[in-house]
């Protein structure tokens, strides 16, 4: 029997507010769905060239299309949870567990994770570390050896007390992290500093009994990775820390376009058993922040709780210096919060799981084969080169809905072919960034030598679109503050606020309680000169940034 230590009410798990405005006919309608809201309206009937009889006809279809069906995604700017909740329905990325608090994790969505995976199992192995699996339940006696971590996760903690029938003599704790574990198994490979560093990553799931859930930012059971590491020495673990989150910073940027902020997490918000904690913190289109991934530097908090020693290289018994780190699915919740507009979806090229839908054009049943020829065709020289391509040559939806539908999944570009287009030997070619007539290219060669450069070209420039331009939110909404009425002003207008800081703990949580808004961190990039906390008046050698947070 599995229990947990606080049950939360079962209302508060999932948002009541969704089941109540969409009942269950409607969700299980969304398996296919016209999917149109506002956003798609305006681009899509932009996007259809005036020269081309079948794409004029095809125009009405999208029209009809838009009256037949419903407006099942919320605008952004009019509610943003429901926005982001209709996101994931319509773009098919996750459904609802039967347990509440739970997901599944449909083929779309487990893509983008597995981009993810990707890319940091590359960096993991390129910077020593090996792939293992430890087991998902974990004796309570180990939690309870670590004080301030079963402090900090008791609330959490899904407990297993019958197995097999019978009431266990001990009860077993369902992983909701695995430094315990770890540690007891540390404690039976490491001998001598010959050992060391032992440096170790896994895959795997968590569960956390959260109060309050919402899909892929925070549920009942996430997947993630953790690596841990072993040291001699405490700068070595401190490099590995650092070294990690760097890691996490460059993905950020380079894969999910998403340009988080680095930094130090304050002593109130450092996890449960760590010294020092380092995160990257994302702003969301929201512009609330997301915690997107933290490094811990953990001392000897849990090497001195389960005696994880070894012999140094005069013979002395130390106790090792230790680290741990994760990013979990809540970054493809981030993705989506980042780049996402009123049509759907928006993704980086470099992580989604198609970068170029062709959809085919026809209007008579003679067009047909040679359209069909001339998309797999133009599908076989982009897979060959590497490019992750969908053709859809289904003939059960028009191709205005296709086109529709291909938008609110976020796919990066998409090649139509019609009948002149293959008379023509060319493509027209749309970004799914650029609404309109203005992100769609007409004339584009099927030659192999000319169409391959330039969708890669395109895939860059969207990839460093999508940078760019959160970069551009993100500064806009971050104000410089150096009084406590300052913060309070910007926190209420919905921004972050950056500021210098040296006051206490107990004042780090008044301004929570007063403002709902934490340190999200203490930035790596820091304003030279003198500083003076902006609530105590006292000398300050950092700035802090404040913000409300998921």
């Amino acid at each position: 029997m599995v229990s947990a230590l606080r049950l939360p009410s079962l209302t508060s798990l999932l948002y009541p507010s969704l089941v109540r405005r969409y009942p269950v006919a409607l969700r299980r309608r969304h398996r296919i769905r016209p999917l149109l809201a506002s956003g798609f309206s305006a681009q899509s009937a932009a996007s259809s060239p005036p020269d081309t009889v079948d794409r004029v006809d095809n125009q009405k279809s999208r029209v009809q299309d838009r009256v037949n069906s419903d407006q099942v995604i919320t605008p952004r700017s009019q509610d943003f949870n429901a926005w982001y909740l209709d996101v994931i329905a319509n773009a098919e990325l996750a459904d609802y567990g039967p347990v509440r608090g739970t997901m599944v994790i449909r083929p779309y969505g487990y893509a983008i994770w597995e981009a993810i995976q990707e890319y940091l199992n590359v960096k993991f192995k390129e910077t020593g570390h090996s792939n293992m699996y430890f087991p998902q339940f974990i004796p309570y006696s180990f939690i309870e050896k670590e004080a301030s971590h079963v402090e900090g996760f008791s609330p959490e903690l899904a407990l297993v007390t019958i197995g097999g029938g019978k009431e266990l003599e001990e009860k077993l704790v369902v992983r909701p992290t695995s430094e315990t574990i770890v540690n007891h198994m540390f404690t039976q490979w490491i001998h001598s500093y010959r050992d060391l560093p032992l440096m170790i990553n896994q895959w795997a799931n968590v569960t956390r009994w959260e109060m309050r859930t919402k899909p892929f930012v925070r549920t009942l059971e996430f997947l993630w990775q953790e690596g841990h590491t072993a040291h001699a020495t405490l700068e070595e673990a401190e490099k590995e820390a650092l070294q990690m989150i760097d890691v996490y910073t460059k993905f950020a940027y380079e894969q999910a376009a998403i340009p988080v902020i680095a930094g130090r997490k304050s002593k109130v918000e450092t996890f449960a058993g760590a010294t020092k904690t380092y995160t990257i913190e994302a702003m969301m289109g929201d512009r609330k922040a997301l915690q997107a991934g933290t490094s811990h530097n953990l001392g000897q908090n849990f090497s001195r709780a389960f005696e994880t020693q070894f012999t140094d290289e005069i013979g002395q018994r130390q106790h090792v210096w230790q680290t741990s780190w994760a990013i979990s699915t809540r970054f493809v919740g981030g993705i989506i919060m980042t780049h996402g507009d009123d049509a759907g979806l928006m993704l980086p090229p470099k992580v989604a799981p198609i970068q170029v839908v062709i959809v085919p054009i026809w209007k008579k049943e003679d067009d047909k084969t040679e359209v069909l020829n001339a998309a797999s065709s133009v599908m076989e020289v982009l897979k060959t080169a590497g490019l992750k391509v969908k053709l859809d040559n289904s003939d059960q939806r028009t191709p205005g809905w296709k086109f529709n539908f291909w938008e609110m999944k976020g796919v990066p570009l998409r090649i139509e072919i019609g009948p002149r287009d293959v008379s023509s030997g060319s493509v027209v070619i749309s970004r799914r960034d650029v609404p309109g007539k203005q992100g769609k290219v007409h004339g584009i060669s099927m030659e192999s030598s000319i169409l391959v450069p330039y969708v890669e070209e395109k895939l860059d420039d969207i990839q460093s679109s999508l940078l760019q331009r959160a970069i551009s939110f993100r500064d806009s909404n971050i104000v410089d503050v150096s009084s406590y009425e300052e913060l309070k002003t910007a926190i209420s207008s919905g921004k972050w606020a950056r500021g210098p800081w040296s006051a206490s703990d107990a004042d780090e949580l008044k301004v929570k309680e007063e403002t709902g808004a934490t340190i999200r961190c203490f930035p790596f990039e820091q304003p030279q000169g003198s500083k003076t906390c902006l609530l105590t008046g006292n000398p300050a050698e950092e700035v802090a940034i404040f913000a409300k947070s998921y």
